[in-house]
């Protein structure tokens, strides 16, 4: 659950953006962000539209669009792109790193921490003499659902 704190530095790290970036500050996009601090999980934009729409906003859908590009763009969200299921986002304020098993059929996604992992792309930087800063690793393939639904129904029971 994120806290109040997490909440406040949220908030100001959107606010410092803004300003460097020279990018108006308005209430609606302070009203996406508290929305996505809110959200646990993965949500797409439209998902986070309807969620405000039924809370009674007044927020476009173009500003809920824009302003998850701006939350990308100083680290708030972090934005997947799946091929046949558009774009995820979840918050990345205030949760820990982990990576994505991404189902290619229907979408789901698994996240997961393995330290080997970890440990590698430590390995493989230093090998090449490159700076890590972060990293994004996506597994794309099948959920044991989706790849049980490819099986032939004589082979599923």
């Amino acid at each position: 659950m994120t806290g109040m704190r997490d909440f406040e530095a949220a908030r100001l790290k959107l606010e410092e953006h803004l300003r460097r970036e020279s990018y108006r500050m308005t209430p609606e996009r302070f009203e996406v962000l508290d929305s996505v601090m809110n959200t646990e999980g993965h949500f797409d934009a439209g998902e986070l539209f309807l969620r405000l729409k039924k809370k009674g906003s007044k927020v476009s859908r173009a500003t809920v669009y824009n302003t998850l590009e701006i939350l990308e763009e100083c680290e708030l969200v972090f934005k997947m792109r799946l091929k046949d299921h558009g774009s995820r986002y979840e918050k990345a304020y205030g949760r820990a790193h982990h990576d994505h098993l991404i189902c290619v059929r229907c979408g789901k996604i698994v996240e997961f921490i393995d330290p080997t992992i970890e440990d590698a792309q430590g390995a493989i930087a230093k090998k090449f003499k490159f700076n890590l800063i972060s990293h994004s690793h996506q597994i794309f393939g099948l959920c044991p659902e989706c790849a049980g639904e490819l099986r032939p129904a004589s082979a599923r029971r």
